[in-house]
C-alpha cells in the first residue's frame, strides 16, 4: 500500500469548506481537474453517496471516476474509496480549525492510499510507483488548490 499526503491552509472557517467539498452540483466549476459530475445515489450527502465524474490526467485525456462517501463527519473528516483498474483508493479529506493573524482558518489535509487488488495492480505498483505518488501529489495540490480559492471566493461573496 503506498500513501500520499498533502497539508494546506485554507482562509475560511472549517464549515465553510466542509460546505464547498460536499457541494457535488459545483464541483466541475471549482475543481480544473475534474469534468461533469453524475450523481448516482439520492438523498442528502453522507455515507453511501455516490457519484461518477470525469478527471483530467495529467500526460492528457481524461479518466471516469466513481467515488462513495465512506465517512463524512462534518465539518472535520470525509473519506471516500474508488476503485481503478487493479487498486482500490481512499481518499481522506481531515479538516481542523486553527487562528492564523487572528483570523479563523482551517488546515486541511488530503491523503490518497493505493491498495493493490490483484496481480497486475501489484506489478502496475512496483514498476511506476514513483512516477504515480509524484502524479498523485500534483492532482492532489491541484485540488488542495482549486478549494483554496473557491473558499477566497466564497469570503469575498459573505464580506461584500
Amino acid at each position: 500500500m503506498s500513501t500520499v499526503a498533502v497539508t494546506g491552509f485554507i482562509e475560511a472557517h472549517a464549515v465553510d469548506v466542509w460546505r464547498l467539498l460536499t457541494d457535488l452540483p459545483g464541483r466541475a466549476a471549482r475543481l480544473t481537474a475534474a469534468g461533469p459530475v453524475e450523481i448516482l445515489t439520492p438523498g442528502p450527502f453522507g455515507p453511501g453517496t455516490a457519484w461518477r465524474e470525469e478527471r483530467a490526467q495529467p500526460g492528457g485525456g481524461t479518466l471516469s471516476e466513481e467515488f462513495l462517501v465512506v465517512e463524512a463527519v462534518a465539518p472535520h473528516r470525509l473519506v471516500l474509496c474508488s476503485s481503478g483498474a487493479g487498486v482500490d483508493y481512499r481518499i481522506t479529506w481531515s479538516l481542523r480549525p486553527v487562528r492564523r493573524r487572528r483570523r479563523g482558518c482551517t488546515a486541511i489535509t488530503v491523503s490518497q492510499e493505493a491498495a493493490p487488488t490483484d496481480p497486475y495492480g501489484r506489478v502496475v505498483a512496483l514498476l511506476l510507483g514513483g512516477l504515480a505518488a509524484r502524479a498523485v501529489e500534483v492532482a492532489l495540490r491541484r485540488d488542495l488548490a482549486d478549494l483554496t480559492v473557491a473558499a477566497g471566493v466564497l469570503g469575498s461573496v459573505e464580506a461584500a
